[in-house]
């Protein structure tokens, strides 16, 4: 299974790169706001620890499946210490 992924700050275009790239590949795309937003709408808040449980099962599942491979994309506060 191939697995790309695309690591940047907030609102800088990871998602929109992971679609574009999508689109020339047999890659599928698993974007941060696939995880996180349901769990927001339905806690009310960001759950970290159901987000990464949720991220788990996709992860686990997926490199069992047939797919090719997966772009994944991640949000990371560089200039935060706790990330």
């Amino acid at each position: 299974m191939k697995l790309v992924f695309l690591i940047g700050n907030l609102a800088v275009g990871k998602m929109t790169v992971g679609q574009e790239f999508a689109k020339i590949t047999d890659l599928r795309l698993f974007h941060n706001h696939m995880a996180i937003e349901p769990v927001i709408e339905i806690f009310g808040y960001f759950n970290g620890k159901v987000i990464n449980k949720l991220r788990d099962v996709i992860f686990e599942e997926f490199a069992v499946s047939d797919h090719y491979g997966l772009i994944f994309t991640y949000m990371w506060a560089f200039d935060q210490k706790s990330d």
